[in-house]
């Protein structure tokens, strides 16, 4: 155990972690960045199940700070799997020398500020504590795996899994009897993988989602030239587009046009294969059900298409919500998969999941023996790892406990932004509830955040601030505008993890702001502009020394402590 002192402590060691840790240092911040897993990578470290794989198109869903490195990488495919996806991480934390700025194996439990120190506290697992006047959390909005309160769980004898905790040795299903719990995008990219080799497989669908084929390929060597010869323009327009990447859609209703025209921007869009490009095929699909209703229509029936069989179908088919309010998925194979005699569709919605037995699984209607279940039953997601974390801020007044970020946020997942929270100075979130996030390009959206804090923390050590925090009524202000524009899409009325009800007592409310990314873009440009007016400062002074001040032995030594473990 030890105390370890630096200028900026970040949490996570993903996309956020480690392009703030680039920003840092670019900055002359001693920074580091603490990962609770053995290796770098976030997301694309725990979620190594069969067939993971981005649903943003590769040249998209990647670095664009360095013209350099977005030259040297060569994707391969036109949405990368977590195999590839992760090699690139690993590749920019060797470019950029990021790997002795990582603790690895670090498992952060709590952060507490202290308003006299002006200074957080992040203790771990192991009872050592890092301390620093800034913290940035970098934890992920996909990080923390949503347990299903099954009777019986811890009874199973034969291989249970979790999607995002797979074994890094793999799985082998060859001959077995799996079921899969849960068919969002996690579960529709697993089942077709699994059902290759099993003797039998159960897809145990609860709420239908709504998938298109991905029509993934190769990438060719004409298709590296054509978009890396364009990439300023290509960067230039997501910047300034509605999610974050190139669309080539029409921005009008899809109720101005003749059915006829409508039929064939859908048909186009569907062979092409991506689901921002559908969600955004006309600019009225999230805002007006009649609109959406021609998007279902046709989705409806290439599932219906795809699956063959009428009643398995019916089953699969999406109803009783608008069409992208859900995560709109992207899948290789999933529909046909039903037409394999190895696979059977388990509609927990006519025979719900009683309970797991010691050799597999309890419906209403049957017993069904397994030899594996996989959960695939998705995330708490946004707020989830953060409302798990004693985060504790300042203190309403001496000698009381600090403002809870978990209480706080069981009452509404408010923020200033999505990136700073009233009552908690000094604390940056990348990606958090009322920012663009994941409906968007995770990528763009994590640099856009990365970027912006990083001004602001410059901006603040220039002027000399000890201690910055949102404004009550900035915040309240912020919220007010996101809810806003909320309630004029149809996302407010969807039961999903968009909206938190996939948890029970969590808060219900539209977790991103769905004002596009280029908007929001704009926001934090006047913020910048304006001198960031929704701040209150308090500058050095008698408040606590200078993080220059505040070096120790303990903090030397901490440069190399994680030597050994690096993957």
């Amino acid at each position: 155990m030890g105390i370890f002192r630096h200028e900026l402590v970040i949490v996570g060691a993903g996309v956020g972690g480690l392009y703030a840790l680039i920003r840092a240092r670019r900055q002359g911040l001693d920074a580091v960045v603490l990962e609770r897993g053995s290796d770098i990578g976030g997301t694309w470290y725990w979620n190594r199940y069969p067939g993971a794989r981005c649903d943003v198109e590769s040249f998209d869903y990647s670095f664009s700070f360095d013209e350099e490195l977005q030259q040297e990488w060569v994707w391969t495919e036109k949405y990368a799997g977590q195999p590839e996806i992760l090699a690139y991480l690993h590749h920019v934390a060797e470019r950029y020398g990021l790997r002795d700025g990582v603790r690895l194996q670090t498992n952060v439990q709590s952060a507490r500020w202290d308003e006299d120190a002006l200074e957080w506290t992040v203790g771990t697992e192991d009872g050592d504590e890092y301390v620093a006047p800034m913290l940035i959390m970098a934890t992920g909005v996909l990080s923390t795996p949503k347990i299903p309160d099954i009777p019986g769980i811890d009874d199973f004898r034969g291989e249970l899994y979790n999607s995002a905790n797979w074994p890094a040795e793999g799985v082998d299903f060859a001959g077995k009897r799996v079921a899969v719990i849960g068919t969002g995008s996690t579960g529709i990219q697993i089942i077709p993988e699994a059902a290759k080799t099993a003797g039998r497989v159960y897809a145990m669908q609860r709420t239908p989602s709504y998938s298109l084929p991905a029509h993934n390929r190769p990438l060719t060597e004409a298709d590296q030239q054509r978009v890396k010869g364009a990439y300023p323009d290509i960067r230039k327009r997501a910047r300034a587009s509605m999610l974050g990447a190139f669309t080539d859609t029409f921005d009008r209703s899809a109720l101005e046009v003749t059915a006829e025209e409508r039929e064939a921007e859908y048909r186009r869009i569907y062979d092409y294969g991506s689901p921002m490009r559908f969600a955004s095929a006309f600019n009225d699909l999230i805002t007006d059900d009649e609109a959406n209703r021609t998007a279902r229509d046709f989705v409806d029936a290439r599932i219906a298409e795809r699956v063959g069989d009428p009643e398995i179908a019916a089953r699969v088919v999406p109803n009783g919500y608008a069409l992208a309010t859900r995560r709109l998925c992207i899948d290789t194979g999933y529909y046909e998969t039903y037409r394999r005699e190895n696979v059977t569709l388990v509609d927990l919605r006519e025979e719900p999941l009683e309970a797991i037995t010691e050799t597999g699984i309890r419906t209403a209607k049957r017993e069904i023996e397994l030899d594996m279940i996989v959960l695939a039953t998705g995330f708490d997601a946004v707020t989830g790892t953060l409302r798990r974390l004693d985060i504790r801020g300042a203190a309403p007044s001496p000698g009381e406990e600090g403002l809870s970020l978990r209480e706080k946020w069981d009452l509404s997942p408010d923020s200033w932004l999505g990136i700073m929270v009233h009552g908690f100075p000094n604390l940056f979130v990348v990606t958090g509830p009322g920012s663009p996030s994941v409906s968007a390009n995770m990528f763009l959206a994590i640099e856009q955040h990365v970027e912006f804090i990083s001004d602001l923390i410059e901006d603040s050590r220039r002027r000399g601030d000890a201690r910055i925090e949102p404004s009550a009524e900035a915040e309240a202000a912020w919220v007010a505008h996101v809810r806003e524009v909320s309630d004029g899409t149809l996302f407010k009325d969807a039961t999903s993890w968009y909206t938190g009800a996939n948890v029970a007592g969590k808060p219900r409310a539209v977790l991103q702001y769905l004002g596009g990314v280029g908007p929001y873009d704009d926001r934090l440009r006047e913020e910048e502009r304006a001198g960031y007016p929704g701040l209150e400062r308090t500058p050095w002074g008698s408040r606590g020394p200078r993080a220059e001040d505040r070096g120790s032995e303990d903090h030397r030594n901490d440069k190399h402590r994680n030597e050994g473990v690096h993957a």
